[in-house]
This record gives C-alpha cells, structure tokens and sequence, in this order.
C-alpha cells in the first residue's frame, strides 16, 4: 500500500445536540485554481455521548444516520500481468519488489484495516450472501461504485482508492487510501471532533454513512468483535469466492483451528512504511517484541456460541494452530544475517494456495513457489509467476507483523470505532518516532526467543495480567505507552488524543474484553445478546 493523501472541498462540521446548524468552515482548494464549497455537517441528535444517534450531512443533504461510530477498510481481487515478461522472474526479482517499497520520511503514510461482522438486527443472525450481494448492489447503484465480480457473483466494490471485500464468512472489511496523520484516518473518536486541514477523513466518513445507509434500510447492523460471540461455524454463510474454497478445504490439513479463523474472526490492522532495509529490520523487530502488547490493550474476543471460552483474545489463540507454516513470531527475524533476502526464502518456503489465471483460482495447496519460479509447478508446467502472483501469494503468509512494501501489524482484536483510531496512534507513536523507536529496540533488546513466545502464547488467556520477569505485562506496557505519547508529540500534530481510548486499559491492566465479561456476568444476566448493541457500528 503506497501512501498519499487526498484534497478536496471546503467544508464545515456541526456539533450541536439535536441540531444541524452552525459548524465549522474553512476554504478548500480543489485543482489547480478551482475553490469548491461542499458543506460537511455530523449532527448529534442524543446527549449520551458514547452511544448517540448521529446524521452526516453534505451540501445540507442528509445521508444517513447511526447509532454509534464507524470506519473504513478493505482487499482487491488478484490481478493477472496484461503481459507476461519474457524473461522468468528470479529470486533478486522478488528481494526488488519488497525493497520497492522504502520511501523518504516525508512520504510515509498510516493505512488501517478493519473488518465487522455483518449481521440482521431482528434476529442476529450473520448476513446470508444474498444479502450481502443486495447490499453491494445497493452502495454501487446509489453510489456508483464499480463491483467487483467473480463469474456472476459480486463479491466487492471499488471507488477510487476506496474498496470494499468479503472475507470467508461474509464479514466485511474496508479500506481508504493511506493518509498523512492520525486526524485524517479518524475524523471523530467517541464524541469529540478532530478538525484539520484535509477533507480526506471526511471523504472516509462520507464513504462509510453510505455503506450505513443502504445496511439500515436492509435492517442490518455491523458489529466490532474479533470474534463471532453467538453462532457456530454451521451458521456461518459460504461467500463464492474460489480462493476460499481452496483455503477451506487446506485448513484442516494444516490446523485444528483454521476453519474459524477463516470464518468467525475479524482483525484490525495498522500498515506502515519504512525508509530503508535498515528501517525496515528495526521496524519488524519492534513490532514483533510488541505486538503481544497491543494484543492485550485490543483484546475483544472472549465469547464462543454463546459463552465465555477462557480467552480474553480467542482471535489471537485461534491464530496459534491455523497453520504454523504460515504464521507466528518469525524469530529469524532477530538474527544478524536478517533482511529482505531472508524474508523472500521464508515466503518462497510457505507453501502455497494457488495461482490466478484466466479468472479462476487453481489450487497450488502444499506445492512450492520455487518450484514456480523454475517453471515447474504440477498444476501448470513451464508457466512461471510473474510479480502479481508474487505479490498474490505473500497475501497468503499470516504472521504476527508481515513484510510486503510496507509492514502490517496484525495483533489486535476487531472492536468499536472509539478504539479502532488508537491502534493507529499506538503504533505511529512508536514506530515513526526516532527516539522512541530507539527506545523500545533498547527496551527489548535482551527478550529472548522464548520470552517473545511465552508472551504471544500467555496473552491472549491473560491479557496484560500475564507475569513477565519481576512483574506483569501491564508495567511494560505502561512503558510503552509513555513512548508512543512521547513519540505523537514530537511529531507536532496534536495526536496524543487518540490514545485516550487504551490509556485506561494500561492504567488497570482491564482489557475490553474483561469489561465485556463483566457484563456478561452482570447486567447482561449471562447472555451475549447484549454484545450485538454494545459493539454496534
């Protein structure tokens, strides 16, 4: 994901209770010379801050209204190269590839992913295809988004930079163009209103009242959860999608507990940039040494068909026996001789899935990608990949932090949108900072192999409460969380707001999913019903 951020419109935002008048203005250059005026207004029509019924208007046309937050987030299809390069590809090819993606300072950008589960709010019960097709159908046609199709099946949507994807059990992620700063990946958090000076995160907030739009006419709802709380893999719909048929069918191969992952989990996930191999080596380092971390301060999965299931991250659990050849900590990511070259014989090393070719999935399961690369893979004998299918199959590797042109961080739990904006901010402040990178590369310096593990195993059962050295990962991660507020700071755009969401979390060592429970065994009389509308987008 290459990084850039959006102009357009000037606009402006009301905040008062109940009413949509007022606001904010401020003049907005579109093109070269053009001034365009396009009003924005997000109305809040309940004073109960945390759950108010909000309306998103635009050139004083309302566009929809919610109960709760929400965001964006998302994955094309697999392309195939117009043209097949005459010459194969080779090892340093790949090494290429993934070094194409060092950038200067200047041009690094935030991407974050999310996904939701879909789900019918009179019963419950997860969307059927059918209507997931109606509500793709409907954003296009309104909204005239392009589908995306796979034979007669849509099965997402783009619009410009913004996507729409299906993940196996229907769950929805979405994704906008990487941006600049935190304020234009999160216009509001909870109640309060971040204003800058780029429209882009009210574009994102345009894009996701209309997906809301269509949904609530359809009487469905999306739910922040990084596991399915109430119903069991029977009653999870198939999406017609030829990649995950393959994948369906490998899983139990490989793990006991693939098939969940596929269809019963949803992630959030923060994507960034590094400047150079060194910067990238640092960057993974410090990702991996803390992704246990923010699995605990995300930690949103602790139901199961209805009950607890003894994990305050079953998403993260599930992780650990899908498929060991594909996902996990990467220890040789710590070794002296580690860069982009031993990162490629890692890839070319995890069996593959498939290839993409003429439109249609074939099944590569098991088979290696060196053997591709020397024209020799059972299924298509004397074809060899070309970069698409390079980059197709390191969307098939599932580690903790994964390396493409960029580095995803992939530890924490779906949830609500008043936390989704301090993942982003969490990894920004630690990662893009020097001295507070440096910092936590020092902090962990003397973490062992076993300790990384011990604490990827412990803490999805218990959560910052897990006993590391002479105390708790809560003490660490109160460290941590002093550099990633340091780290905001010095980058000078009033950022450090967004980590207010996690600050109580790492002050009492509660995760969200221990507030959930709480409930549950409470207020909620043992029933995980509730958990539909507390988590409601």
């Amino acid at each position: 994901m290459s990084l850039m951020s959006q102009t357009g419109s000037s606009y402006y935002i009301s905040n008062e209770l109940g009413q949509c008048k007022g606001g904010y203005a401020m003049p907005y250059t579109a093109g070269a010379s053009k001034v365009k005026e396009v009003r924005f207004g997000l109305c809040f029509s309940s004073v109960e801050s945390s759950k108010a019924t909000q309306s998103l208007y635009a050139d004083g046309a309302r566009i929809g209204s919610r109960r709760g937050n929400k965001s964006i987030v998302a994955a094309s299809p697999p392309t195939e190269d117009a043209v097949v390069a005459a010459d194969p590809l080779t090892k340093q090819d790949l090494i290429d590839y993934l070094a194409s993606g060092c950038k200067s300072k200047e041009k690094w950008r935030i991407g974050t992913e999310h996904e939701k589960f879909g789900f019918e709010i009179g019963t419950l019960q997860p969307m059927k295809y059918d209507q997931i097709s109606e509500l793709l159908n409907g954003i296009s046609e309104r909204f005239e988004w392009e589908k995306v199709m796979e034979g007669d099946y849509i099965i997402g949507l783009k619009q410009g930079k913004q996507s729409i994807s299906l993940e196996p059990g229907g769950q929805f992620e979405l994704s906008g163009a990487p941006l600049e700063t935190l304020h234009q990946t999160c216009a509001e958090v909870n109640s309060h209103l971040y204003q800058d000076d780029n429209l882009t995160s009210f574009v994102m907030a345009v894009l996701i009242w209309k997906v809301k739009a269509v949904a609530e006419e359809m009487g469905i709802g999306f739910l922040g959860i990084g596991f399915q709380p109430k119903w069991g893999i029977k009653d999870i719909p198939v999406m017609p999608k030829g990649r995950y048929e393959i994948m369906r069918n490998y899983m139990p191969k490989v793990g006991t507990l693939g098939l969940d992952m596929m269809f019963r989990t949803c992630t959030v996930q923060v994507n960034l940039d590094f400047s150079s191999e060194a910067d990238m080596i640092r960057k993974f380092r410090a990702g991996l040494a803390l992704q246990p971390i923010a699995t605990a301060l995300f930690a949103n999965s602790p139901f199961t068909e209805g009950k607890p299931n003894g994990y305050l991250s079953m998403r993260s659990h599930i992780w650990t026996d899908t498929d060991n050849n594909r996902a996990g900590m990467l220890p040789f990511v710590f070794d002296d001789s580690f860069g982009f070259e031993q990162y490629v014989d890692y890839a070319l090393d995890v069996p593959m899935y498939f290839v993409y070719r003429k439109k249609k999935y074939i099944d590569c399961t098991g088979m290696s990608f060196r053997d591709f690369l020397a024209g020799k893979l059972p299924p298509i004998p004397g074809d060899y990949p070309t970069l698409n299918d390079w980059e197709n199959h390191l969307t098939t590797i599932f580690p903790e932090v994964r390396l493409k042109r960029y580095l995803e961080m992939r530890g924490a739990d779906g949830g609500p949108w008043r936390r989704l904006c301090a993942l982003p901010a969490f990894w920004v402040g630690v990662l893009y900072d020097e001295e507070s990178l440096q910092s936590v590369l020092a902090m962990t310096a003397d973490w062992t192999t076993d300790e990384r593990q011990m604490l990827r195993n412990k803490v999805p059962k218990k959560g910052l409460k897990t006993p590391f050295r002479d105390g708790l990962l809560k003490h660490v991660a109160q460290d941590v969380l002093k550099l990633a507020k340091d780290g905001l700071e010095r980058r000078g755009f009033k950022e450090t707001g967004f980590l207010n969401a996690v600050a109580e979390v790492v002050e009492t060592g509660v995760t969200p999913a221990e507030k959930l429970l709480e409930l549950y065994h409470g207020k909620w009389g043992q029933s995980v019903d509730p958990v539909f509308e507390e988590l409601l987008y």
